[in-house]
């Protein structure tokens, strides 16, 4: 199911991407032989001939391409596999001297009909992007918590303040805070938020620099469960000491310890110090004391969330935030690639069809016990992604790829004459060849972390 799921997403991505070359070519007069959803085989295909509309299944390749009356009209096919699809243009990768070729026409009518293909993509993201923020919300940059004790708690920052700004760079939506660590990690240097409270704007510093004294474990934070070990990291001071998953802590240096709530608060007491802890634990009906010396942790975080969603506070905010969640993916995108290039990022955080599909079906799985809103949502929210993603990849200046269509016909309005079809084709030719080892290579890393 979460094969057919991500077949189903990335073909209606692609197919909305070469709808986009479709509508500019015809508006620009460049013949358009064949529009078809799939790959493989046609099921059906049908035209609209002097005659009316011809409907045939199945049809032939020689029959497509000799039936006389088919001869200078699209043809709109559904092929037998249903991933991607295609718009395939009189002359576009040939000398052509018809007049209806796509090499006859202008630089900038050219140069619409390449770009139509990935600004499409933008399109549908943005469409995707309306309807799920009218339904689950938007995400405010509003703080919704703040750690106990960690630096955020020290700063003077305070549940619903409105995050603008974080060291210049302006915030709108509650992603990009963590984006933007992600891309400028904490290096322990004072951080600058902007904020706005009651309607005016403040500036608040925050050292990130956080050292705190780690047992080990994690346990539930829902209010009324009881004080249960759910995890412990390896190596640990609890799994040192002996203690185990589903162990109970009933008291904590002599504090009684009823709940996970009380469990909180008096964790954030003993947590301070390297000094050796009395806990008692309850395993099996019995129980039994442990002395567990904390281990010192050292990191740089803010201590602070600012991401959650909420109904939208107009229809205007509807329209105004899907236009940012296009632009934030957009952005990501483009930086996750300068990370990659500089080598910050390695190629184990790249994906390809395969990671894709894995991606997708975690996201559905996780989505499933919300409910099928919740599900059709999370599938929406990856076809965002992925739209955005695809659009920004095929507008890079690589041979093959729209980007570098766009290229070679940006140099020919530059220069005033076109560019030998002949050396063109070649590298472009060049460029799909290292598009094809590069994905060869890409699935294989993706079915490798998959064994792993």
């Amino acid at each position: 199911m979460n094969i057919i799921v991500a077949l189903l997403i990335f073909t209606i991505i692609v197919v909305m991407h070469e709808f986009g070359h479709f509508l500019l070519a015809k508006k620009n007069g460049v013949g358009v032989p064949e529009f078809s959803v799939g790959m493989g085989p046609r099921i059906i295909t049908f035209a609209k001939t002097k005659k009316g509309l011809v409907v045939k299944l199945f049809c032939s390749g020689k029959e497509f391409e000799e039936r006389e009356d088919w001869q200078g009209v699209t043809k709109y096919s559904w092929k037998i596999l249903p991933l991607g699809g295609s718009c395939a243009m009189v002359g576009e990768d040939e000398e052509n001297d018809a007049e209806d070729s796509f090499n006859s026409k202008g630089v900038w009518a050219r140069f619409s009909v390449i770009f139509a293909g990935p600004f499409f993509n933008f399109i549908l993201a943005f469409i995707f992007s309306v309807i799920i923020l009218a339904n689950s919300g938007i995400d405010y940059p509003i703080v919704r918590y703040i750690a106990p004790n960690q630096p955020a708690s020290e700063s003077g920052l305070e549940v619903g303040d409105t995050v603008k700004s974080i060291n210049g760079k302006k915030i709108t939506i509650g992603r990009e805070i963590v984006t933007y660590t992600q891309f400028h990690p904490l290096t322990g240097e004072d951080v600058r938020l902007v904020i706005e409270r009651d309607g005016d704007e403040k500036d608040i510093i925050i050292n990130p620099h956080y050292k705190t004294y780690m047992f080990g474990f994690s346990y539930s934070n829902m209010e009324g469960d009881a004080a249960k070990i759910i995890s412990l990291s390896e190596g640990g001071a609890f799994e040192k000491a002996g203690i185990k998953v589903n162990d109970i802590i009933k008291s904590v240096n002599g504090k009684p310890v009823s709940d996970s709530k009380e469990l909180a608060s008096v964790m954030d007491e003993v947590n301070k110090t390297e000094q050796e802890v009395s806990f008692i634990i309850e395993r099996d009906g019995a129980e039994s004391e442990y002395k567990v010396t904390p281990t010192l942790y050292e990191t740089n975080t803010l201590g602070f969330s600012a991401a959650l969603d909420e109904k939208a506070n107009s229809a205007f905010d509807v329209i105004k935030y899907s236009f940012v969640e296009v632009k934030y993916w957009i952005a990501t995108t483009l930086a996750s690639l300068g990370q990659l290039i500089t080598g910050k990022l390695s190629m184990d955080n790249v994906s390809g069809p395969v990671g894709i599909v894995n991606v997708v079906g975690g996201a559905i799985e996780q989505s499933k016990s919300f409910g099928i809103s919740a599900v059709i949502m999370q599938i929406l929210y990856m076809s965002v992604l992925l739209s955005a993603n695809l659009g920004v990849m095929n507008l890079l200046p690589f041979p093959a790829l729209d980007g570098g269509r766009l290229v070679f016909i940006f140099i020919e309005a530059v220069m005033g004459k076109p560019i030998d079809k002949n050396k063109e084709g070649f590298v472009h030719f060049a460029g799909f060849v290292i598009l094809m080892l590069f994905m060869v290579f890409v699935m294989y890393n993706d079915i490798i972390k998959l064994i792993r």
